[in-house]
């Protein structure tokens, strides 16, 4: 996969260099393309932003250098902009990415881009409701939950598949030696040696942390017969706690 980059701060980009990222760049199965649109500036002092028409507070980042920067990409693919209005990032939007050749991001700053640049786009989307300074560090975390995805990139194939929303579910709890730390124990059944059992422990847990934590996902996801069971079970072990958060 071949990742582009427009920013006005590339040496941001550095930090991916100490994530999966980085391995996959090692190993050749990215290529990180970081691309200064400042450099693509026109005029004299190499500025890239305005004043907006119709008058305001803030400056906003101008069509032409961004534009000539993503014409410099002879393969740009997906297009990507963080915004406001865009559609939530999910784990979903990373495993649909993951399968392109090529993907594209653009780094805004000030009060935004030229809406003409926002057309330009492909996908618009928001990694969540708050404000941030700049585009980059979005842009990093979307790019280091959709590389992870690609084959070969993690040490075991499997792993991703596990993880937290890779189902529409938050993930079981994990544990590792030693088994008692202070009497915190193990659960049990996770050192008995029944696969069956260990996987029919993880589902559990793995739909009792969702409606802990983030129920709103369950409204979402399609539950099998026997998960709902197993849910149904949950509730009434946990009606008391359920009802505090209420």
């Amino acid at each position: 996969m071949k990742i582009n980059v427009l920013t006005l701060f590339p040496e941001m980009f550095t930090a991916l260099d100490y994530s999966v990222v980085g391995k996959s760049r090692e190993n050749e199965i990215v290529n990180l393309n970081l691309i200064n649109f400042r450099d693509f500036a026109k005029n004299i002092h190499h500025s890239v932003d305005d004043a907006p028409y119709g008058g305001g507070p803030g400056m906003v980042l101008q069509v032409q250098p961004i534009a000539d920067a993503l014409a410099s990409i002879k393969q740009p693919g997906r297009v990507v902009i963080t915004a406001p209005q865009g559609k939530p990032f999910k784990q979903a939007v990373a495993r649909e990415w993951s399968k392109e050749d090529n993907l594209t991001f653009l780094c805004g700053h000030y009060e935004g881009f030229d809406q003409r640049i926002y057309d330009m786009a492909t996908d618009v989307v928001s990694i969540g409701d708050f404000v941030l300074t700049g585009g980059e560090l979005p842009t990093m975390a979307m790019i280091d939950a959709t590389t992870r995805l690609l084959p070969g990139v993690l040490g075991n194939e499997t792993s991703a598949d596990d993880e937290s929303f890779s189902d529409g579910l938050l993930e079981y709890p994990q544990y590792s030696r030693p088994a008692n730390y202070h009497g915190q124990e193990v659960p049990p059944v996770l050192i008995s040696g029944d696969h069956a059992k260990i996987a029919a422990w993880r589902e559990r847990e793995s739909l009792k942390q969702t409606l802990l934590h983030r129920p709103d996902l369950l409204a979402q996801k399609q539950l099998t017969r026997a998960q709902e069971i197993i849910l149904s079970d949950i509730k009434i072990e946990l009606a008391d706690e359920l009802a505090s958060t209420d």
